[in-house]
């Protein structure tokens, strides 16, 4: 297990122990997120600068309060398809009063607890819901590299496809030619550079690369496509309510059901991010409650200031730790670039193609659609939760996020069915001298999940333990896909721990040395 470090910082006294680490990392994460921020809103339905607020939120404010010192929280790739389609049935002017409710909502959450629950969620319906909102992201921006507006439905959008590539007509270089050929150019830059580029400029973000190549071609050759638009002026970008009747849509059942959608894929997604974030460095283990109270707050503010809903998000996460971010400081920091940049350089903004963000979020999206996911459930833990994964992802697809998702979590209960005896998990410790020893009893699925993570995350890093499955009856692939990740963390740590149980319940554990 990953230790502690007390070389990493989060008290007040150690914020600024590694201010020169954490001042480059900031650089990094704000070159990643500048196009991430424009292209999510846009790809949502709504002005760029509306990301660029939340971006800014989430770096200054909900990266101050945060209970995962290094994870980056901005708008995310994960709520774009659901927040396009709230806004289109719904008006923008109703996404403000919606998403303040939202970060209510996770405020109650993090009040009551209940961070370790998310959790629990299956594998199967996150990885199948992500792909799915990766798969409608692709077929929404394509039309955006033909300069034209995304349809209501991803499957008007899939239909839409073969009329827009059969009517390019490169003779006459009209702007939706030249538009597709920005997209193209930035997509293949972003492919390109992470292919080749040397390992001395491994930080130097390939969205970036590829939105500077497309802008600077647009401008050189004076090219007819649509640019960005964004405000003379970022403070007219922080729209606050100007009267009671701002709250009105929260008085429509269905409105209120959307923002209970929004604030539980938000907080999945965030809590999800946090532990893949844990598994990338030594040092502060994510306080998970902390964490969604603080994405409260910033949805909070995101919806008094009628910006993007946000989460925390795995993308500019990872290039925080990878550019050797020590604290928090750099996602302050890196928020406070964003702001600095916007106030002083619109007119930079301006020059933009918006066929070069469609091309960004086309690559993020496929990188979403990741069938390893799906294929690794299936020989790990046999065709159910593949199946899971399909279903979720079809309807998230076919359907709506919400919909998908709740069948998801529907079909995951299935799992539970043979079992329905043994549901109730013990977990009991045992002192066994120089080591632990930690014994379930009991059915091994996501609804014990909670009392078994806080017991495994609470052993210290220099002390073994013995995890004792011998009573284990069953085990379903979330608690499965769990103890991997807290057996693997344990292994990369150096530890080496007893694990012994039947080889049906073993069998899906990485237990090779």
């Amino acid at each position: 297990m990953t230790s502690v470090s007390s070389g990493v910082g989060d008290g007040r006294q150690g914020l600024f122990s590694h201010f020169g680490r954490d001042f480059t990392a900031s650089i990094v994460v704000f070159l990643v997120a500048m196009p991430l921020c424009m292209g999510i809103a846009i790809a949502s339905g709504v002005p760029p600068e509306r990301g660029l607020v939340t971006g800014i939120i989430g770096g200054v404010v909900v990266g101050l309060l945060a209970g995962s010192p290094l994870q980056v929280s901005g708008p995310a790739a994960g709520l774009a398809v659901i927040v396009f389609e709230f806004v289109r049935e719904n008006g923008l002017e109703a996404l403000g009063p919606v998403l303040l409710l939202a970060g209510v909502l996770q405020l109650i959450a993090g009040a009551l607890r209940l961070g370790g629950l998310f959790r629990a969620i299956s594998p199967a319906v996150v990885h199948g819901m992500l792909a799915g909102i990766g798969a409608l992201i692709v077929i929404g921006q394509f039309h955006i590299l033909f300069d034209a507006k995304p349809l209501s439905s991803g499957l008007q959008n899939l239909a839409a496809m073969p009329a827009r590539v059969f009517g390019l007509d490169f003779t006459n270089a009209a702007a939706t030619e030249m538009a597709l050929l920005i997209g193209v150019l930035t997509i293949t830059v972003m492919l390109a550079w992470e292919k080749l580029r040397p390992k001395s400029m491994g930080l130097v973000p390939g969205a970036l690369l590829g939105v500077v190549s497309a802008t600077a071609v647009a401008w050189g050759m004076g090219l007819d496509v649509a640019r960005i638009e964004v405000p003379a002026s970022i403070a007219s970008a922080f729209s606050l309510p100007t009267s009671a009747a701002w709250f009105a849509p929260l008085s429509q059942p269905a409105l209120l059901v959307a923002a209970v959608a929004i604030a539980f894929i938000a907080s999945a997604e965030t809590l999800l991010s946090a532990a893949a974030v844990d598994r990338m460095h030594d040092g502060v283990r994510t306080h998970y409650d902390k964490e969604l109270r603080a994405q409260g707050i910033g949805n909070f503010l995101c919806g008094v200031f009628g910006a993007l809903p946000m989460t925390g998000v795995i993308v500019r996460s990872s290039a925080n730790v990878q550019a050797g971010a020590k604290t928090r400081l750099s996602t302050i920091f890196h928020g406070v670039w964003i702001l600095g940049f916007v106030a002083l350089l619109p007119w930079l903004l301006r020059e933009v193609p918006m066929a070069a963000l469609g091309g960004v979020l086309v690559v993020t999206g496929w990188k979403l659609v990741s069938l390893k996911h799906v294929t690794h459930l299936f020989k790990a833990h046999g065709p159910l939760p593949a199946a899971i994964w399909a279903a979720t992802f079809v309807l998230v697809v076919t359907t709506d996020l919400l919909t998908g998702v709740l069948v998801g979590l529907a079909l995951s209960v299935v799992e539970l069915l043979p079992h329905y005896k043994h549901l109730r998990l013990k977990v009991a410790e045992h002192d066994e001298g120089e080591a632990t020893r930690v014994e379930l009893n009991g059915a091994a699925t996501f609804v014990g999940l909670t009392r078994l993570n806080a017991v495994l995350e609470k052993q210290p890093a220099n002390r073994p333990v013995h995890l004792d499955l011998g009573l284990v009856k069953a085990m379903d692939h979330t608690t499965a896909e769990t103890l991997s990740e807290w057996i693997s963390r344990r292994r990369q740590g150096g530890q080496r721990d007893r694990i012994t149980g039947p080889d049906a319940i073993l069998r899906p554990l990485p237990l090779a040395s």
